[in-house]
């Protein structure tokens, strides 16, 4: 039962530390050129980028967002136990944000495989970090 509960507590430290990686490296994103910000929504294939104050503020401040959300995953990885209530929210909170990024990318409307790759995602690794974090037993010190 130990090596269960071991092999999953590592599984949800990996998830963790994925997660911090990928959305830390958002931090990038903050300080690239809009040219260059423009080029790569192009690519994606969502239209001309709207090139406006209050998008090169939006984009920006997102990105730093999603940088700071990976620095908090990266902390709480550090101890699982001892931040399991922390992560049993933000595994709650996480799925909650997926539905909500859903009906988002619905609404906007962004490309099917976009709703697709975001919002179900999210919700998924949400639920899977709240069970991860639920089933872990307390730290006692």
């Amino acid at each position: 039962m130990s090596h269960q509960r071991d092999g999953r507590e590592r599984f949800l430290v990996l998830l963790l530390r994925v997660g911090a990686v990928l959305t830390g490296s958002a931090i990038f994103a903050v300080f690239l050129p809009e040219a260059t910000m423009a080029s790569i929504y192009a690519r994606l294939g969502i239209g001309e980028f709207p090139s406006s104050p209050l998008t090169n503020y939006l984009t920006r401040s997102l990105s730093a967002m999603y940088a700071f959300h990976g620095g908090l995953l990266f902390v709480l990885s550090t101890d699982v136990r001892r931040f399991r209530k922390a992560l049993i929210f933000v595994g709650w909170a996480t799925a909650a944000l997926g539905v909500a990024l859903t009906a988002i990318d619905l609404q906007a409307p962004m490309p099917t495989w976009w709703v697709l790759a975001e919002g179900p995602c999210v919700v998924g690794i949400g639920l899977v970090v709240a069970r991860l974090a639920r089933d872990l037993s307390p730290d006692c010190g």
